[in-house]
Order: C-alpha cells, then sequence, then structure tokens
C-alpha cells in the first residue's frame, strides 16, 4: 500500500501550511526546511477546505494560514479547526497581506495565536514561530 504524500509519520510534529499560491507555500517550505524541519514534517494545503480534510487525518503541531483563498477561506478555516476539540489549542499563524487593525482583532477573536502581514522575511517568520517548534 502507498502511502499519503500528506500523510507523515506521528512520531514528529506536523506542520500544516494553509496558501493557495503554490509560490507562498515553497517559500515558507524552505524557510521552515532552512529551520530544521524535515521536508516531511511539513504539509501543504492550497485552501482551507483541503487543509480540513488532511487536519482530520494527521495530527498536526502548527498551522501557518493565509487569510485569502478559495473554496474555504483561512478565517472559516480558524473558526472550523478552534471547533475541533484536537485542535482548541493548536498554534495558528495567520500569514496575509490583510493589515487593516480590523482584519487582526477579527482573525484573534476566531482564535488565531500570531498574526504576521506579507511580505515577511525568514527570519521574521522564524521569530514567530520559533517557540511552537521548539515547544
Amino acid at each position: 500500500m502507498e502511502r499519503d504524500p500528506r500523510s507523515i509519520p506521528e512520531e514528529s510534529m506536523k506542520i500544516l501550511v494553509i496558501d493557495d499560491s503554490a509560490v507562498m507555500r515553497r517559500i515558507h517550505r524552505n524557510i521552515l526546511k532552512e529551520r530544521g524541519i524535515a521536508d516531511q514534517d511539513i504539509i501543504d494545503a492550497e485552501d482551507g477546505q483541503v487543509a480540513l480534510e488532511i487536519a482530520a487525518k494527521n495530527t498536526i503541531g502548527l498551522f501557518l494560514v493565509d487569510w485569502n483563498m478559495p473554496r474555504l477561506d483561512g478565517l472559516d478555516f480558524v473558526h472550523r479547526v478552534r471547533a475541533m476539540e484536537s485542535y482548541a489549542k493548536t498554534p495558528i499563524i495567520m500569514i496575509t497581506s490583510e493589515a487593516a487593525r480590523y482584519n487582526v482583532v477579527e482573525a484573534i477573536q476566531a482564535g488565531v495565536t500570531n498574526y504576521v502581514v506579507k511580505p515577511i522575511k525568514g527570519e521574521a517568520l522564524i521569530e514567530k514561530i520559533g517557540k511552537y517548534l521548539d515547544a
């Protein structure tokens, strides 16, 4: 039986990168790999709906979520994943171009742990997620 490429071994912390841009997913993946995260510990999703399906089949330790995506946007994803008992306290970092104060407030009220405005440098992203990776 062939292994599902979106499912990785349970013994490692999995990071789910959710962005409709393949370029942004690759950038985030490369930043995480530079930080020492193994490639097999990083899972990609092109929208919130796919991410929910992946989250249901895996144990995710950290979510990196874009806001603006088709089918199910980042904010709706956060609402739905927070409603899942197993992800009630899992760190969720919103990485988005939505920089208005009301967007930040809305995301935090939905359950986002941290909020990062694009464009972001690799060092800044690692600084934001470092405490969750080292936990």
